[in-house]
């Protein structure tokens, strides 16, 4: 992945490195966001790898279907709300590892214009203005459609992306300061 490592930490570069390795072909635009959230890891990871539930931080999605039991190659049908322009989604775990904390997803079918979607999350601890906060990292690769630029369809996924990392942020932080301490249960 080419990275303007320009204003980058050397942990957040090593982070990169280690875990957001994309395969780009020529007819790809590819990113990473970074956010920092002011809640504890656990909780942070308890959201983001609930790969059967995308819903609870993922303001775009209505509804979220999963088959299999949460294992490499499990599919998930996922309803995308009014506004944007698809209405579903199929995608296929490809990596959930509770011990470095990633979940990568690829993109397998679904009504939009996102083919060869592929997204690597990492999540990783960070003290936040004293407090134990988590540093989230998402990079992905998409094809280039037809009709767009590379920044532009840079410019979309990343509008996207940074949706979701506002909205599980603000999740994680009010579940951190009602103090709830514990994983978010499995139901």
């Amino acid at each position: 992945m080419m990275m303007n490592v320009k204003g980058l930490s050397g942990t957040e570069i090593e982070y990169i490195r280690k875990h957001h390795q994309h395969e780009i072909r020529d007819n790809q635009s590819n990113s990473f966001l970074i956010k920092r959230i002011k809640a504890p890891i656990h909780l942070v990871w308890s959201l983001v790898r609930r790969f059967d539930q995308p819903q609870k931080y993922k303001p775009f999605v209505s509804r979220c279907v999963a088959q299999g039991n949460l294992e490499i190659g499990s599919l998930r049908e996922v309803d995308v709300k009014s506004g944007l322009p698809a209405t579903t989604s199929t995608e296929r775990l490809e990596l959930l590892d509770d011990e470095e904390h990633i979940l990568s997803v690829r993109i397998v079918g679904g009504d939009h214009r996102l083919r060869n979607y592929a997204s690597i999350v990492s999540v990783h601890p960070e003290v936040i203005e004293g407090r134990s906060g988590t540093m989230v990292i998402e990079s992905f690769v998409v094809d280039v459609p037809e009709g767009n630029t590379k920044d532009e369809t840079c410019f979309f996924v990343e509008a996207l992306i940074k949706c979701n990392l506002k909205s599980l942020a603000d999740v994680s932080e009010r579940l951190a300061v009602q103090d709830r301490t514990e994983p978010i249960d499995h139901d």
